[in-house]
């Protein structure tokens, strides 16, 4: 089972992103400005403007690529959620074809995994599992395989029926998986690298003006950092602010008969 500080790692590498940004920045300044080699950074001039676009398109699109996986995870956390909703809904009617006693005991079944499954969720916010789910999981599987409802049912019912108990436990797995995706810090210590050099690069272009190497560095941070938190923050895609909800789950059976 993982710490449960590295359930909300992110957080703290968001805060680290920020503070460590604008630490920077205080740091640089201080070396331009009241440090025993001030005078020797003004002697730095001389590096061409456009020469800072050469990291800062690199430093951005290091901060792209981030993004996309954050975001892929969260679309993929979505359509999970919506497929595993689908196989529940459609589970839910094939059963009701069944005839009486075989019918009652399946659609509890469905019912109690929905309802299990939705309790899940707090679960998958601290990157674990809930137990209910997988055991009402199992129980799904054992009584859409029970002889019984192939004698009711017929083989190609009953392996309809299967199909969607395996969509079920196949996208709950998924969703277990996302939910267990960490901060890769070798990731992020390139994208910080990358930007504290483009801070670096601002700096020297304006070697001979430290006011303006603060005022561009400012905006840069006030660019950058505030972006790297906010794709940090929406690492895990079952946390807030933008969890994932299990509405879908809840509403499969909402109008059962």
């Amino acid at each position: 089972m993982p710490d449960r500080w590295h359930a909300f790692d992110h957080y703290a590498y968001a805060a680290i992103a920020v503070l460590g940004t604008f630490a920077a920045i205080a740091g640089i300044d201080w070396l331009m400005v009241a440090s025993p080699w001030a005078a020797w950074t003004h002697g730095l001039n001389g590096v061409a403007a456009p020469f800072s676009n050469v990291l800062g398109v690199l430093f951005g699109l290091t901060v792209a690529f981030l993004s996309n996986d954050t975001w892929t995870a969260h679309d993929r956390a979505r359509s999970a959620l919506l497929r595993e909703s689908d196989a529940v809904r459609g589970l839910d009617v094939l059963a009701a074809t069944l005839p009486d006693p075989i019918r009652a005991p399946l659609r509890r079944a469905v019912a109690d995994y929905a309802r299990a499954a939705a309790a899940e969720w707090p679960a998958l916010a601290h990157c674990t599992t809930h137990e209910p789910a997988r055991d009402a999981a199992d129980r799904l599987l054992e009584r859409t395989a029970d002889r019984r409802v192939a004698e009711a049912a017929g083989n190609t019912v009953q392996q309809l029926m299967l199909a969607e108990v395996a969509a079920i436990r196949q996208n709950r797995d998924a969703r277990i998986g996302l939910s267990r995706t960490h901060v890769n810090p070798l990731k992020w210590m390139g994208m910080a690298f990358l930007g504290f050099l483009t801070l670096v690069s601002v700096a020297v272009i304006h070697a001979n003006d430290p006011r303006s190497a603060l005022i561009a560095m400012v905006i840069f941070g006030c660019a950058a950092a505030p972006t790297a938190a906010i794709v940090l923050i929406h690492g895990n895609p079952f946390q807030p602010p933008s969890a994932v909800k299990p509405n879908q789950l809840l509403e499969a059976l909402a109008d059962r008969p």
